[in-house]
């Protein structure tokens, strides 16, 4: 009798471990397989055979349901630490890629000892919102490098307004910072004809700007960014790069002012 509960007790834990793995990775048949292996392994010791088995499982999950969370959070905390690693790997092989590429637009010190790099769309609410904290940090900190690196994930629009914007600022980098801030600062939607009009009133030709905008670097340069963007798992807007740390959505001033501390004390 005392053999059988070890053997139970084993069974359950076992099959919890495949079956709640199983379930948190979306993946139906590891928790098959997880099954499949504990009736064998349950059945070369003991006479239970599958309904038994998968009776305990069911009942044990049913009275602590909380596994399948504790699971679901060790997943994704593996998942994160693993992605932290890769992205240090990613950083490292394309620092200047990252932050010192020419196509992107820099305010703050151009000169800074540190630098942020944030991952924008003109059309994104967030990055419209972030703006602010941009500002803030640039005039708190005068040793800050601000780079901003154009990711226009949503839609034509933004794909039209950023070919501006890159086009603009190849012909007149020392006021990309005020093409920046009027356009992702304004009222309304990016589009190409609104980026146009601000490019305008900040001193550009329409026929040269036009003719800029054909620049095949420019189309390149988004490749470039996609890519990168890809291999650091950002999906979203903004998105920052400090130091050696990805940091993912519109957390807000004092947080990034945390991690901009944090690569200080690391240099």
């Amino acid at each position: 009798m005392t053999k059988a509960i070890l053997l139970g007790t084993t069974g359950v834990a076992a099959a919890l471990a495949m079956l709640a793995f199983g379930f948190v990775a979306g993946n139906p048949q590891t928790a098959k397989a997880g099954t499949a292996r504990l009736v064998q392994m349950a059945s070369s010791e003991t006479k239970l055979d599958r309904t038994e088995v998968e009776g305990i499982v069911r009942d044990y999950l049913l009275k602590n349901p909380e596994v399948l969370l504790e699971a679901q959070q060790a997943l994704e905390a593996k998942q994160k630490e693993e992605q932290r690693v890769a992205s240090l790997g990613v950083i490292k092989d394309a620092k200047d890629q990252i932050f010192n590429s020419s196509f992107d637009g820099v305010v703050g010190n151009p000169n800074g000892k540190i630098t942020i790099v944030e991952f924008y769309d003109y059309n994104c609410g967030y990055c419209k919102r972030a703006i602010d904290d941009m500002r803030a940090l640039t005039k708190a900190d005068p040793d800050l490098r601000f780079v901003l690196k154009e990711f226009p994930i949503l839609g034509p629009d933004s794909q039209k307004a950023s070919v501006v914007s890159m086009a603009f600022h190849l012909m007149k980098p020392e006021k990309y910072g005020e093409f920046h801030n009027a356009l992702l600062g304004g009222q309304g939607r990016a589009t190409e004809a609104a980026a146009i009009k601000v490019a305008l009133s900040l001193g550009a030709d329409e026929a040269a700007l036009r003719e800029k905008m054909k620049d095949p670097s420019i189309t390149e340069a988004f490749s470039k960014t996609y890519d990168l963007a890809t291999k650091l798992a950002i999906t979203g807007t903004p998105s920052y790069v400090v130091g050696n740390e990805v940091v993912f959505g519109a957390l807000g001033q004092e947080v990034l002012a945390e991690k901009i501390e944090a690569a200080k004390a690391a240099l």
